[in-house]
């Protein structure tokens, strides 16, 4: 996992020939597009702060990244050809350097979120096994744990497809592995043959990990095709540089596509999810009836802004591949620090030793802290675990502060 960290200069050198590489709205006749900078009413396109911003200029200069410029290249819309290529640069560094996939190996497109990306997966799944083994949509099931995000249901009702949930075990919500064959047999007597499946890269309220190895294997018992996708949305810019040496990516025979946010970890902006596959599978969904699109669309969402791809392009060169591990590592020893205060004071709470999300048990729990500190329940109305997410701005001080105040709660129970 090496890439080089850019200097500021370089990243806004790279990124400004990237802009002047796009169309130019002022110097060029483009009459045909319905596309043009951002209104110039209210959006300033002269302020001088903008020749030192390259991810604002690139808001203002407002690409359209529509398309999956890994797949089509050369041939995608020609107008924006500038910045597709940064994004073209980011997806392969991501598969590659972070998920150990082979150069030039895999696809991938920056996407509105995960939920999108995770959606996208599970279309392209169903679209190949119905072209390719003539599957009716009630032989295709969608397999994912209970802890799964909420993305894995919504994505099964809009496709149609039914769904298998896997629970997960009381004390590290990893896969129950007997439960797992219960729901494949179960599956297998109600005719399904064909498995799009989710594995977490952490989930959303307990920050757990699924181990592929054991699920792979048991996935191989049964006479049911299927492909695996992994949903690191959240743990996909953390995992991977704070466990190097796990399994969850293309480097696996059985991992086929990942998602990962930008907008979590990588504190990119809002919109900023990310769509990896190996090469041969984004032809499932694309859309002849784009023709007007050049290189046609095999995305969920269409037009796209290209100044995210750029956004995270930026962060991920600025920081270098030692700097960012360096940057999750210490995420990390604050967290640690948080976990060693809780077994001081004898709490329930669950973990991946990994991550930096510690679920600590309601019960017992002081609501009004939960509240004063902002922690996330699992269920807004009646939550039995509550979220600790150690983020860049959650500081020493900040769970010093929390720890102490939990201190006096548990002294005074005593």
């Amino acid at each position: 996992m090496y890439w080089k960290e850019l200097s500021k200069k370089e990243i806004k050198r790279r990124v400004f020939k990237a802009l002047n590489s796009n169309i130019n709205y002022d110097q060029e006749t483009l009459i045909g597009v319905p596309a043009s900078y951002l209104d110039r009413m209210h959006f300033y396109t002269d302020l001088p702060i903008l020749k030192e911003a390259p991810y604002l200029l690139t808001m203002i200069n407002n690409p359209n990244h529509i398309g999956c410029h890994t797949l089509t290249k050369d041939k995608s819309e020609e107008y924006f050809q500038g910045t597709q290529q940064l994004e073209i640069e980011l997806i392969e560094l991501l598969a590659t350097q972070v998920f150990k996939a082979q150069p030039d190996s895999t696809d991938g497109y920056i996407a509105p979120g995960g939920t999108e990306a995770n959606i996208q997966a599970q279309w392209i799944y169903r679209n190949y096994f119905q072209e390719k083994h003539g599957a009716l949509p009630h032989e295709i099931g969608v397999l994912y744990t209970e802890d799964a995000h909420y993305s894995m249901p919504k994505g099964a009702n809009l496709l149609g497809l039914p769904a298998i949930v896997i629970k997960t075990k009381a004390e590290d919500h990893k896969i129950d592995l007997e439960d797992l064959r219960i729901q494949l047999t179960r599956a297998a007597e109600k005719g399904i043959k064909y498995l799009a499946v989710t594995l977490n890269m952490a989930t959303t309220i307990f920050g757990s990990v699924d181990e592929i190895d054991p699920v792979d294997s048991i996935l191989n018992e049964f006479l049911f095709e299927y492909k695996i996708h992994i949903d690191a949305a959240f743990g996909g810019f953390i995992y991977p540089f704070t466990n190097p040496n796990n399994t969850l990516n293309f480097a696996h025979p059985s991992v086929n596509s990942i998602t990962i946010d930008g907008h979590k970890m990588l504190q990119a902006p809002y919109g900023t999810g990310i769509f990896l596959i190996r090469k041969g599978w984004m032809n499932y969904t694309t859309s002849n009836a784009a023709k007007y699109v050049s290189g046609l669309d095999s995305t969920l969402c269409g037009s796209r802004s290209g100044a995210n791809a750029i956004a995270m392009w930026m962060i991920l060169k600025g920081y270098g591949s030692e700097g960012w591990t360096n940057y999750c590592n210490e995420l990390i020893a604050r967290t640690d620090h948080l976990c060693k205060a809780l077994d001081d004071l004898g709490l329930l709470y669950c973990r991946e030793k990994h991550m930096n999300i510690v679920t600590i048990s309601a019960e017992n729990f002081p609501v009004h802290l939960a509240d004063k500190f902002h922690l996330v329940g699992d269920d807004k109305e009646n939550p039995s675990w509550y979220k600790v997410v150690v983020m860049p701005h959650v500081t020493l001080e900040i769970l010093d502060r929390f720890i102490n105040k939990l201190r006096l709660e548990v002294w005074v129970n005593e």
